[in-house]
């Protein structure tokens, strides 16, 4: 069963360092695709490292591997994805005049895929 969450997408230095390396390169993509879950909420919905998980909204969806987050970087109901084409698909287009869509907090569904 499908649970609601706040994902909040994000850069982060390895993203940045792969990036360097190319935009098609494993790492990069690797990081840009991999959903990070606080252990608490992993637990609870039995997932482990690498599994896929099935998250959407209503702007769009993704099916991404997941992966426990370090130490306390998350709380329990918060997701974190680094930039990219698989966080892009679940944002707006409405950038309220500033030339960003909205990013931050956004509400999603997740469940196990």
């Amino acid at each position: 069963m499908a649970e609601e969450f706040i994902l909040i997408p994000g850069r982060t230095s390895k993203q940045g360092t792969t990036l360097n390396e190319g935009k098609y390169t494993d790492g990069y993509l690797e990081e840009i695709s991999t959903l990070q879950i606080c252990e608490q909420d992993m637990q609870r919905l039995g997932l482990s490292d690498g599994d896929q998980v099935r998250m959407w909204n209503e702007i769009g969806e993704v099916t991404v591997p997941c992966k426990t987050s370090k130490g306390d970087e998350l709380p329990p109901g918060l997701l974190f994805i680094s930039y990219g084409m698989w966080s892009s698909a679940l944002m707006g287009g409405d950038t309220q005049g500033s030339g960003m869509p909205d990013s931050k907090g956004l509400d999603v569904f997740l469940e196990p895929a």
